[in-house]
């Protein structure tokens, strides 16, 4: 082939427009610990953080990477694509830790790839000549540095590790066909012949044990989540229950092997890089266990609620009985009988009505006997990654059914519809088809699962019907072909085509061509992980080209996703890039020859190219054996005439070149959810998605974030004709000013009359720019105690009430403080803003509502009418979830179903908002508080969040400050170290005194626990000693962090009181209180108080917590010292000053993550070495924040930060690029 620059020029360097920069990549846990750092990362200059994180952690090799290379001569093959490997010589020179390494500039990793390209490309014959194979080489390694397109994952995990470095390992069960010979070859090597595919379709036979069966299924699979790639199966091939077996039992049914699936894929993904394994089940809607596969994930869910629920009674109930007996005043066999003790009787009772079982409750009974006084019994929540949910299958995969067009037709009619034998065709079971798909709309409304994928639309569109049906799709169901074969995607980035107002048609068209050759050379290198998917994949050579930031692309045109006009440039786009890759197609098969199916599904392919034209030519009519009339291109609205031209000259072009010459490829184009490349690209949008929020949160290069317009709007209001001094204030009434200088009601003016001065205003200017509320700026703790009583005239008690309003106080209104809140922190929206105009709010519509002021949000039916407009000119699917409010009925998912099917979409999946459980945070802290739960069950999202953020202050922000001044510990100081084992991690708990005996500080130390952990609970135990030393009484913190559940938990040993903890936090803070405030209801065994280790309450209530040394214990005052003091205090340790007490940040982003309630963007209990205590922001959870964010409100299972979005089917993390799909 022949190939132009378009992006490049010959003789030139390839970056000679391009600037290239370093930074530092670093990613972090919400807990502050690193998860990922290398300094020196050397990347375009015009790359974001999140994309040169995610180039960094995720696509740069970390290991095996030679300082030396040499070339490695080939004949035939030109000097610039010979292979590298390790210059040994030059290497033992170096000293021996510097020899090998890790990629560190992303120019390494462009030129890996687009090397390997070029490299396979020329032995395959794919260049014409030598001049052509260079300027494909620089022209895709600058497309990739520009981020106009990027391959899929695994392409970017281990192409070109082999040519550019030398690396390789053993073979890993891997086949490949040799394009010389055609012959199918096992892989002796883990990267010569690299693994690119992300989807894989596999298949299942009915039989447990033997190859290509269930048992070996599981196996493939392992295979495929080892190498970064996602697997859908069609499972319907398998028996339904009850049916006979050949040795005469009964089948023991679908559900069984799906749930042994389900396990195997959780084991094997958890332990990789997602969350969860990229897996698609699907079920055909006739299948004998069809019932029971819809409600497999609500029953699930259930099972998790059950858990909860049931978990937390058994605690309530348990307990209970253990506080009537504690209760009784007299003999413990008389506290434990009932029939004496009432209110025991009363406990057993209410235990026995809330189910509790009568074992248990008799076990209670016995521990009593036996002196336990509580009982630990572990409790669950709804978290994602908790204990209830990993108990439970289904949770690691899609699921999809199968529909017809004849089921279909039979719910519209209230028809019949029946289940059939897998063995023998009989029919099983008949039912009605409106009552199974009452069950569909019922789960996919209660959990999101299952999609439906429209059966008998996938096959009008099948090019290979001579081949077998379509009956499956890869995890994110884009790919639908063949079982047994793979596909491997490439998405291009449409906004980094769009220039000063013009699309440029022609470079896209170019970078379509190039980036349908670089999926065929990768076909052609590749190898598989079965021998039916090798020879499969080679035989049809089937390709995923596709495209993101449609979303983006239209905001920045000044054209609605819901518009007329916004869907007619997604379908002129998307019509020439599936025309101009099905010609490029043709083109090849012109010079090495068509698919090896082609001929025996030549009219059948043609047909199918015929029915893409028409669309393209926006035919209503004339279609070739379609069972639904595609959506036709809208020519009338399209803005840009020119692409309509270039989507008609494409296909007629694909089908002259098809019909004389046939096409390389089976299939050409998918719409993937471009998760992590979505990412590398910096994406606003993915895929064919909608964008989520019009302001996001910018990551810096340092850590942390700071709010930034979505880069579409600008470019949006400037088409849309809005001068610059007016999209300035659009844009700030979204992102706010982040000063009060010109606010509305509340500014510096007032506040210099109520008599603020330029060092209190400093003060408060400071706090505002990462404050999510102004009012939690204004405080004894930003503006110190002296002003806010003396100057202010604010009593004391009222700065320490926690639900004190200063703003209120000073006489400003409710609307003065929303009104300045919205000029310093801005809307997240732009409903409202000043010089917008009515009719242009459409244009930046999305998902979901934005900021705490919107209402808007794209319909259910423009997600799907966008997808038709696509669907039309498409040779796969597209992967899209369609986003439906919590206010959405059973009916309305069916719906949605209904017009997917009527449009022509081939499958389809919903989301509606709150489908899945999750766990209420808030409820705990508004318990007490009736109006504060009246706001949480009916307020909108900006109403909750401040009921929380003001339940968040009042539970853990200090309440009480006895001293006004830091009180300092002896230098030299008594206590105690106790040594306990919690879970099994050892845990040591050293203390510190006044000389009054009570508690000033502590140490924690994790014994061999991993340094992150360590240096979390160590700061923790700096910020309590603070507090500590500040007055904060030991109550409030025990209070505050006794019942905390986190990991290590479980049962404790070495220490005689405490024998179970949820948490460290639990252990440490029981084990205080009742060693310092004589707390034994939060023991498990009453402490016997014979020596300070031990301290505590006697055997009975009222007895004196410690006892007198025994005379038989100590026969001199040195030897009762020895039993009463520290050995440190004795000098056989002696400390060193421990005066390095600092509150700060560190310390504070520590407790916000052990306790995250806390967490915000600023300091909670920042403490200070001249004041009290120092405060900034108050913010609610990290679920709540993020959702007001835009994000899911879900962890990351991979760094744990709450930035997950939808993608596609899926979900991505734009913190660390994480996704649970396979691209």
């Amino acid at each position: 082939m022949k190939i132009e620059r378009r992006f490049t020029k010959a003789g030139a360097d390839v970056y000679a427009d391009l600037e290239f920069t370093t930074t530092t990549s670093e990613i972090r846990n919400p807990d502050g610990t690193v998860v990922f750092k290398l300094d020196n990362v050397e990347v375009p200059a015009g790359w974001s953080q999140v994309a040169s994180d995610v180039i960094a952690q995720k696509y740069f090799r970390k290991a095996g990477v030679p300082a030396r290379l040499k070339p490695v001569k080939e004949k035939g093959v030109p000097e610039f694509l010979w292979r590298q490997v390790a210059d040994d010589e030059a290497l033992a020179a170096l000293p021996e830790d510097a020899r090998m390494g890790g990629e560190t500039s992303a120019r390494q990793v462009f030129r890996r790839l687009a090397g390997a390209w070029a490299y396979w490309g020329w032995k395959g014959g794919y260049f014409t000549t030598e001049t052509d194979a260079r300027a494909y080489f620089e022209e895709m390694q600058l497309m990739l540095a520009r981020q106009m397109a990027a391959p899929n994952s695994p392409q970017w995990f281990n192409t070109g590790l082999h040519w550019a470095y030398g690396i390789d390992g053993p073979a890993q069960g891997h086949y490949y066909v040799d394009y010389k010979t055609g012959k199918l070859t096992k892989s002796t090597s883990s990267y010569e012949h690299p693994q690119p595919h992300a989807c894989f379709i596999q298949s299942v036979a009915d039989d447990l044990v033997n190859e290509g069966g269930i048992m070996d299924l599981w196996v493939r699979e392992a295979r495929l989540f080892k190498y970064g790639s996602g697997t859908g199966t069609n499972f319907s091939h398998l028996r339904g229950a009850g049916e006979k077996l050949s040795g005469g039992g009964k089948s023991s049914g679908l559900m069984g092997f799906l749930k042994i699936g389900d396990r195997a894929a959780g084991a094997i993904k958890s332990g990789g890089t997602t969350r969860r394994a990229a897996k698609m089940v699907i079920v055909d809607a006739d299948h004998p266990d069809i019932e029971a596969f819809i409600d497999w994930k609500v029953i699930e869910e259930q099972k998790v609620a059950s858990l909860v629920a049931g978990s937390k009674t058994h605690e309530k109930m348990l307990n209970a009985i253990f506080t009537a007996i504690g209760g009784w005043d007299g003999a413990i066999d008389d506290a434990v009988d009932p029939t004496k003790n009432d209110t025991l009787k009363k406990a057993i009772r209410a235990a026995k009505s809330a189910s509790i079982p009568e074992t248990y409750i008799k076990r209670v009974l016995d521990y009593a006997r036996q002196g336990y006084t509580a009982i630990e019994f572990p409790t669950y929540d709804t978290d994602w990654d908790s204990e209830a949910y990993s108990s439970v299958s289904g949770q690691n995969s899609n699921n999809s059914i199968r529909v017809t067009d004849a089921f279909l037709k039979a719910v519209e009619t209230d028809g019949d519809w029946s289940l059939m034998n897998r063995v023998g065709g009989k029919v099983s079971k008949t039912i009605k088809a409106r009552d199974l798909w009452e069950k569909v709309g019922h789960a996919a409304w209660a959990c999101a699962d299952p999609g439906i994928q429209f059966h008998d639309t996938v096959n009008a569109w099948h090019t290979c019907p001579e081949d077998g049906a379509i009956r499956g799709s890869n995890p994110c169901s884009e790919y639908m072909f063949l079982d047994d074969t793979a596909c491997n995607l490439a998405s291009m980035n449409l906004l980094t085509f769009q220039h000063a107002g013009q699309f440029d048609a022609e470079g896209y068209i170019h970078a379509c061509r190039l980036w349908t050759l670089t999926l065929e050379i990768s076909v052609m290198m590749a190898q598989f992980p079965s021998k039916e998917i090798a020879q499969q994949s080679y035989d049809f050579r089937t390709l995923g080209l596709g495209y993101a930031n449609i979303g983006g692309l239209l905001m920045n045109m000044g054209l609605g996703y819901d518009s007329d006009e916004g869907r007619a440039m997604c379908g002129a786009l998307t019509a020439i890039m599936t025309g101009v890759a099905y010609a490029t197609s043709a083109e090849i098969a012109s010079e090495l020859g068509p698919f090896a199916g082609f001929e025996r599904n030549r009219e059948h392919m043609l047909r199918v190219m015929r029915n893409h034209r028409s669309a393209a030519y926006g035919k209503t009519d004339g279609y070739e054996q379609l069972n639904v009339t595609p959506v036709p291109l809208d020519h009338a609205n399209c803005p840009d005439q020119r692409l309509i031209a270039l989507a008609r000259q494409a296909w007629d072009e694909a089908i002259t070149l098809g019909e004389a010459h046939g096409y390389r490829n089976a299939q050409s184009t998918v719409i993937a959810p471009t998760g992590t490349i979505g990412l590398v690209m910096d994406c606003d949008t993915t895929g064919i998605e909608p964008d989520f929020a019009l302001v996001k949160f910018k990551k810096l290069a340092g850590g942390g974030y700071f709010k930034i317009i979505n880069q579409s709007v600008p470019g949006a209001l400037e088409t849309l004709g809005y001068p610059s001094n007016e999209i300035e204030e659009i844009i700030a009434y979204a992102v706010g000013h982040g000063t009060l200088g010109q606010a509305p009601g509340i500014n510096h003016t007032a506040l210099i009359g109520h008599g603020f001065g330029p060092a209190e205003i400093a003060k408060v200017e400071a706090a505002l720019p990462s404050a999510f509320d102004i009012r939690f700026v204004f405080n004894q703790w930003t503006l110190g105690a002296d002003f806010c009583t003396g100057t202010l005239g604010i009593p004391t008690e009222k700065l320490n009430d926690p639900t004190f309003d200063m703003l209120r106080h000073l006489g400003f209104t409710k609307a003065d403080v929303d009104a300045a809140n919205d000029h310093v922190c801005g809307t997240m929206t732009l409903e409202g803003a000043p010089y917008l105009k009515l009719e242009h709010y459409h244009v930046f519509d999305c998902a979901n509502p934005c900021g705490k002021k919107g209402k808007r949000y794209l319909g259910v039916d423009s997600h799907i009418y966008m997808m038709a407009a696509a669907q039309s000119f498409i040779s796969g699917a597209i992967s899209k979830t369609i986003n439906m409010p919590n206010s959405a009925t059973i009916e309305d998912c069916q719906k949605a179903y209904e017009l997917s099917w009527s449009l022509g979409v081939k499958a389809n999946a919903l989301y509606r908002d709150g489908s899945k459980l999750s766990q209420p945070l808030a409820s705990a802290l508004v318990e007490d508080d009736e109006e504060a739960q009246d706001i949480l069950e009916s307020g909108n999202t900006m109403e909750k969040a401040q009921v929380l953020a003001e339940k968040i202050v009042e539970k853990i922000v200090i309440k009480e400050i006895i001293k006004a001044h830091r009180e300092k510990l002896p230098e030299r100081r008594k206590g105690y170290t106790q040594k306990a084992i919690v879970g099994g991690h050892k845990v040591y708990l050293r203390t510190g005194e006044y000389k009054d005996g009570t508690l000033g500080e502590i140490f924690i130390d994790m014994h061999k626990e991993g340094a992150g952990f360590r240096a979390m609970m160590n700061n923790f135990a700096i910020a309590v000693s603070v507090g500590l030393q500040y007055g904060v009484p030991l109550e409030e913190f025990v209070d505050a962090f006794t019942f905390t559940k986190f990991e290590p938990s479980g049962m404790v040993q070495g220490n005689d009181s405490i024998k179970n903890a949820t948490s460290i936090l639990d252990y440490i803070f029981r084990e205080l209180a009742v060693s310092y405030l004589d707390r034994t209801d939060l023991a498990h065994v009453q402490p016997q108080g014979t020596s300070f280790d031990d301290v505590g309450r006697g055997a009975e209530e009222g007895v004196s917590n410690i006892r007198e040394v025994p005379e038989s214990r100590a026969s001199t005052p040195i030897e009762v010292l020895k039993q009463v003091a520290s050995t440190g205090y004795l000098r056989k340790r002696a400390p060193q000053e421990l005066l390095v007490f600092r509150g700060g940040a560190d310390a504070v982003a520590t407790l916000e993550t052990i306790v995250p309630e806390v967490r915000g963007t600023s300091a909670i209990a920042a403490v200070a070495t001249t004041t009290a205590v120092t405060t900034g922001t108050v913010s609610m959870d990290a679920a709540t924040r993020a959702k007001m964010q835009g994000y899911e409100g879900e962890a990351c299972g991979e760094c744990g930060n709450y930035t997950l979005v939808r993608n596609g089917t899926c979900m991505k993390c734009n913190t660390c690029g994480g996704t649970s799909g396979c691209s």
